[in-house]
């Protein structure tokens, strides 16, 4: 049968009342932890104490290995240095290095001993030796009429000219005979081996 209430003569189906459903409950999320908290301990695993550095401005505390502690006011010396010692063996000369050297010294000596011989000439003659000389002359000769005078035998001139030669001539030798000297050791040194020199610092 068709109720005159339902198109089609369906009848209605019974509302079910709807039940509430409970959803299983949720395990309560903990709390992340901040930085610097410590973190929990995960199972099976054991935990390791840390071991925190000592602060290095406590007192009492020793000293790491390696650092060496702060001394102030002490100044250690300088260490003194060691005097080195070099032995060396003049085993040859150079024969032209020693005659150039001796030609200058040569030289040098030269123009001394015509400054020497210049100023005893003129010292000679200020001091009055000259005049001396020529009485002593006088004496031992007797009145022969001739004065003798000795600025006429040694005049300025004269002895610088002699001086002059004799510069000259010590100069021709000293060189020669430097050359000749280093030859011959040069020689020597060959056979005995030279001459030992040690050298040290000051």
């Amino acid at each position: 049968m068709s109720t005159p209430n339902t198109p089609g003569g369906r009848a209605p189906r019974p509302q079910q009342p709807r039940t509430a459903t409970a959803r299983p409950a949720q395990a309560p999320r903990t709390a992340q932890p901040t930085q610097g908290a410590p973190r929990q301990a995960q199972p099976g695993r054991t935990a390791q104490p840390v071991a925190r550095p000592a602060a290095a401005g406590a007192k009492g505390a020793p000293a790491r290995p390696g650092q060496r502690p702060a001394q102030q006011g002490l100044v250690r010396p300088a260490p003194k240095a060691k005097v080195r010692k070099a032995r060396l063996l003049v085993s040859k000369v150079d024969v032209w290095s020693v005659l150039k050297l001796a030609f200058l010294l040569s030289v040098a000596l030269g123009i001394i001993t015509v400054v020497a011989a210049v100023l005893l000439w003129l010292v000679f003659d200020v001091a009055g030796v000259f005049n001396q000389i020529n009485s002593l002359v006088a004496t031992v000769l007797g009145n022969t009429g001739t004065a003798f005078d000795v600025k006429s035998y040694l005049s300025m001139g004269q002895v610088t000219s002699f001086a002059v030669i004799i510069a000259v001539v010590n100069v021709v030798l000293l060189s020669a005979l430097s050359m000749i000297a280093a030859f011959i050791y040069n020689l020597a040194s060959g056979l005995v081996g030279g001459v030992s020199v040690t050298l040290t610092d000051d």
